[in-house]
């Protein structure tokens, strides 16, 4: 999940699920006479030339490699492209391959929108465990990288301010975070912590549920996946949220600066909790002065998200397509590739291999920290069909907190509203 620095172009959702269909319809027919079959690939990359330039290389070398598939990429803007899913999936209409992002792959995949991946484990067992998707013990999405969050700051502010450096080993506690924000406060940063509260969407879950799960509490019992009660309302959550709403109270976050990490450049706050995606920038910005550093240990050790997009196959592809599938999925995860989108992209390559070829996340890299944060610290988001639910829902609960609402009712609220959900569904199949 990426913080975005542009809107999302939410307002083409609508035309673009009609136009997704009807691109799907087009695209299963296969080859015609002696001709290669042909496989549509969706991807939700539209103005992501970085990301669109290698997958363009892959594919036109996998079509170059082989005269039995040939794959036809399009690509649609982020902001409409599951509701194009869900549009195509209605219609019996869906690409066969496709990628997601990774916490809502249960749900798709309860829905019978995918297959099983059967990619060979000598592929899967080498990807970071984030960027392989299972559900009900079955692996049906993959991904060639991830992405992380840490806290920025300036070395040479926490070091004129007394503040300790934390490391991956011996982070920052929670009386250590609260009395750094206070001290920096009092050094005349009026909000010393971006939080990045004025983003919306899924960087709530992404960005914050490690909080929680930090504190002790989390969106849901990992046990049974049947209910929210005990794990998003019980002491540790309200704990949790507490701390949250009095960050904001104290002034040490807000949630009225720009989506982004310009405050932290500008040297407006002098910590931003923010992501790979932002790190060159602030390198550039920052120099030898900036510190990528471990998010606070709130009891339970550090936490962060961990899951983005990946790939999978859908149920519409038939049994000659799905060969072709596999063999297209087989040939890109090939470490050089996997290290050209670590580079291009500025994102954690999922390979080992990938990580000794890339420029960037090698060893002695100028982003090679965030390897060892994803390593450590990554959790992926419940692993259930319900997550699509549960995200909107921690999102809202969340805001009103920040926003003043009473924590534990708020809580209870949120809990009852995806306890719901899921009855109502039939513990999807927990």
């Amino acid at each position: 999940m990426k913080r975005r620095s542009l809107p999302v172009m939410v307002s083409l959702a609508a035309a673009s699920a009609l136009a997704l269909t009807a691109c799907g319809q087009a695209g299963q027919g296969g080859g015609s006479g002696d001709g290669p079959i042909e496989l549509t690939m969706w991807t939700h990359s539209a103005g992501n030339p970085a990301e669109l330039e290698v997958y363009e290389k892959i594919i036109t070398e996998f079509n170059a490699s082989q005269d039995e598939y040939k794959i036809v990429e399009e690509s649609f803007p982020q902001g409409a492209y599951n509701d194009a899913i869900t549009a195509a999936a209605a219609a019996d209409d869906l690409p066969c391959l496709l990628d997601m992002d990774g916490p809502i792959m249960p749900n798709w995949a309860w829905a019978g929108y995918l297959q099983p991946l059967d990619l060979p484990e000598s592929i899967t067992d080498e990807l970071l465990p984030t960027a392989v998707g299972t559900y009900e013990g079955e692996i049906y999405s993959a991904g060639y990288w991830d992405a992380a969050l840490s806290i920025f700051a300036r070395k040479s502010v926490l070091d004129a301010n007394g503040v300790r450096i934390p490391t991956i080993d011996e982070p920052w506690t929670l009386g250590e975070f609260d009395a750094a924000l206070a001290t920096l406060q009092s050094a005349g940063y009026a909000t010393p912590l971006d939080i990045g509260a004025e983003d919306a969407g899924e960087w709530w879950s992404y960005a914050y549920s490690p909080i929680l799960q930090s504190f002790g509490g989390d969106e849901i019992d990992r046990d049974t996946f049947l209910t929210a009660e005990g794990a998003l309302n019980g002491p540790e959550a309200v704990d949790a949220f507490t701390w949250f709403q009095d960050a904001f109270k104290k002034g040490w976050a807000s949630n009225s600066g720009t989506i982004g990490n310009q405050e932290f450049v500008d040297d407006q706050v002098a910590l931003s909790y923010t992501g790979v995606w932002n790190a060159l920038a602030s390198i550039e910005a920052v120099g030898d002065d900036l510190l990528i550093l471990p998010p606070p240990d709130f009891g339970n050790g550090p936490k962060i998200g961990g899951g983005s997009w990946q790939w999978g196959i859908s149920s519409n592809c038939s049994e000659e397509q799905t060969e072709g599938a596999r063999q297209y999925l087989e040939f890109s995860f090939q470490d050089e590739y996997i290290a050209e989108f670590a580079d291009k992209q500025i994102v954690i390559p999922a390979t080992a291999g990938a990580e000794d070829l890339s420029e960037h996340f090698g060893e002695g890299g100028d982003l090679q920290p965030f390897v060892e944060l994803s390593q450590k610290f990554a959790v992926p988001r419940p692993e259930t069909p319900a997550y699509p639910v549960i995200s909107s829902t921690f999102e809202k609960a969340a805001k009103d907190i920040m926003n003043g609402a009473e924590v534990k009712s708020t809580l209870d609220g949120a809990v009852k509203e995806i306890d719901a959900n899921i009855e109502s569904n039939d513990g999807y199949g927990f």
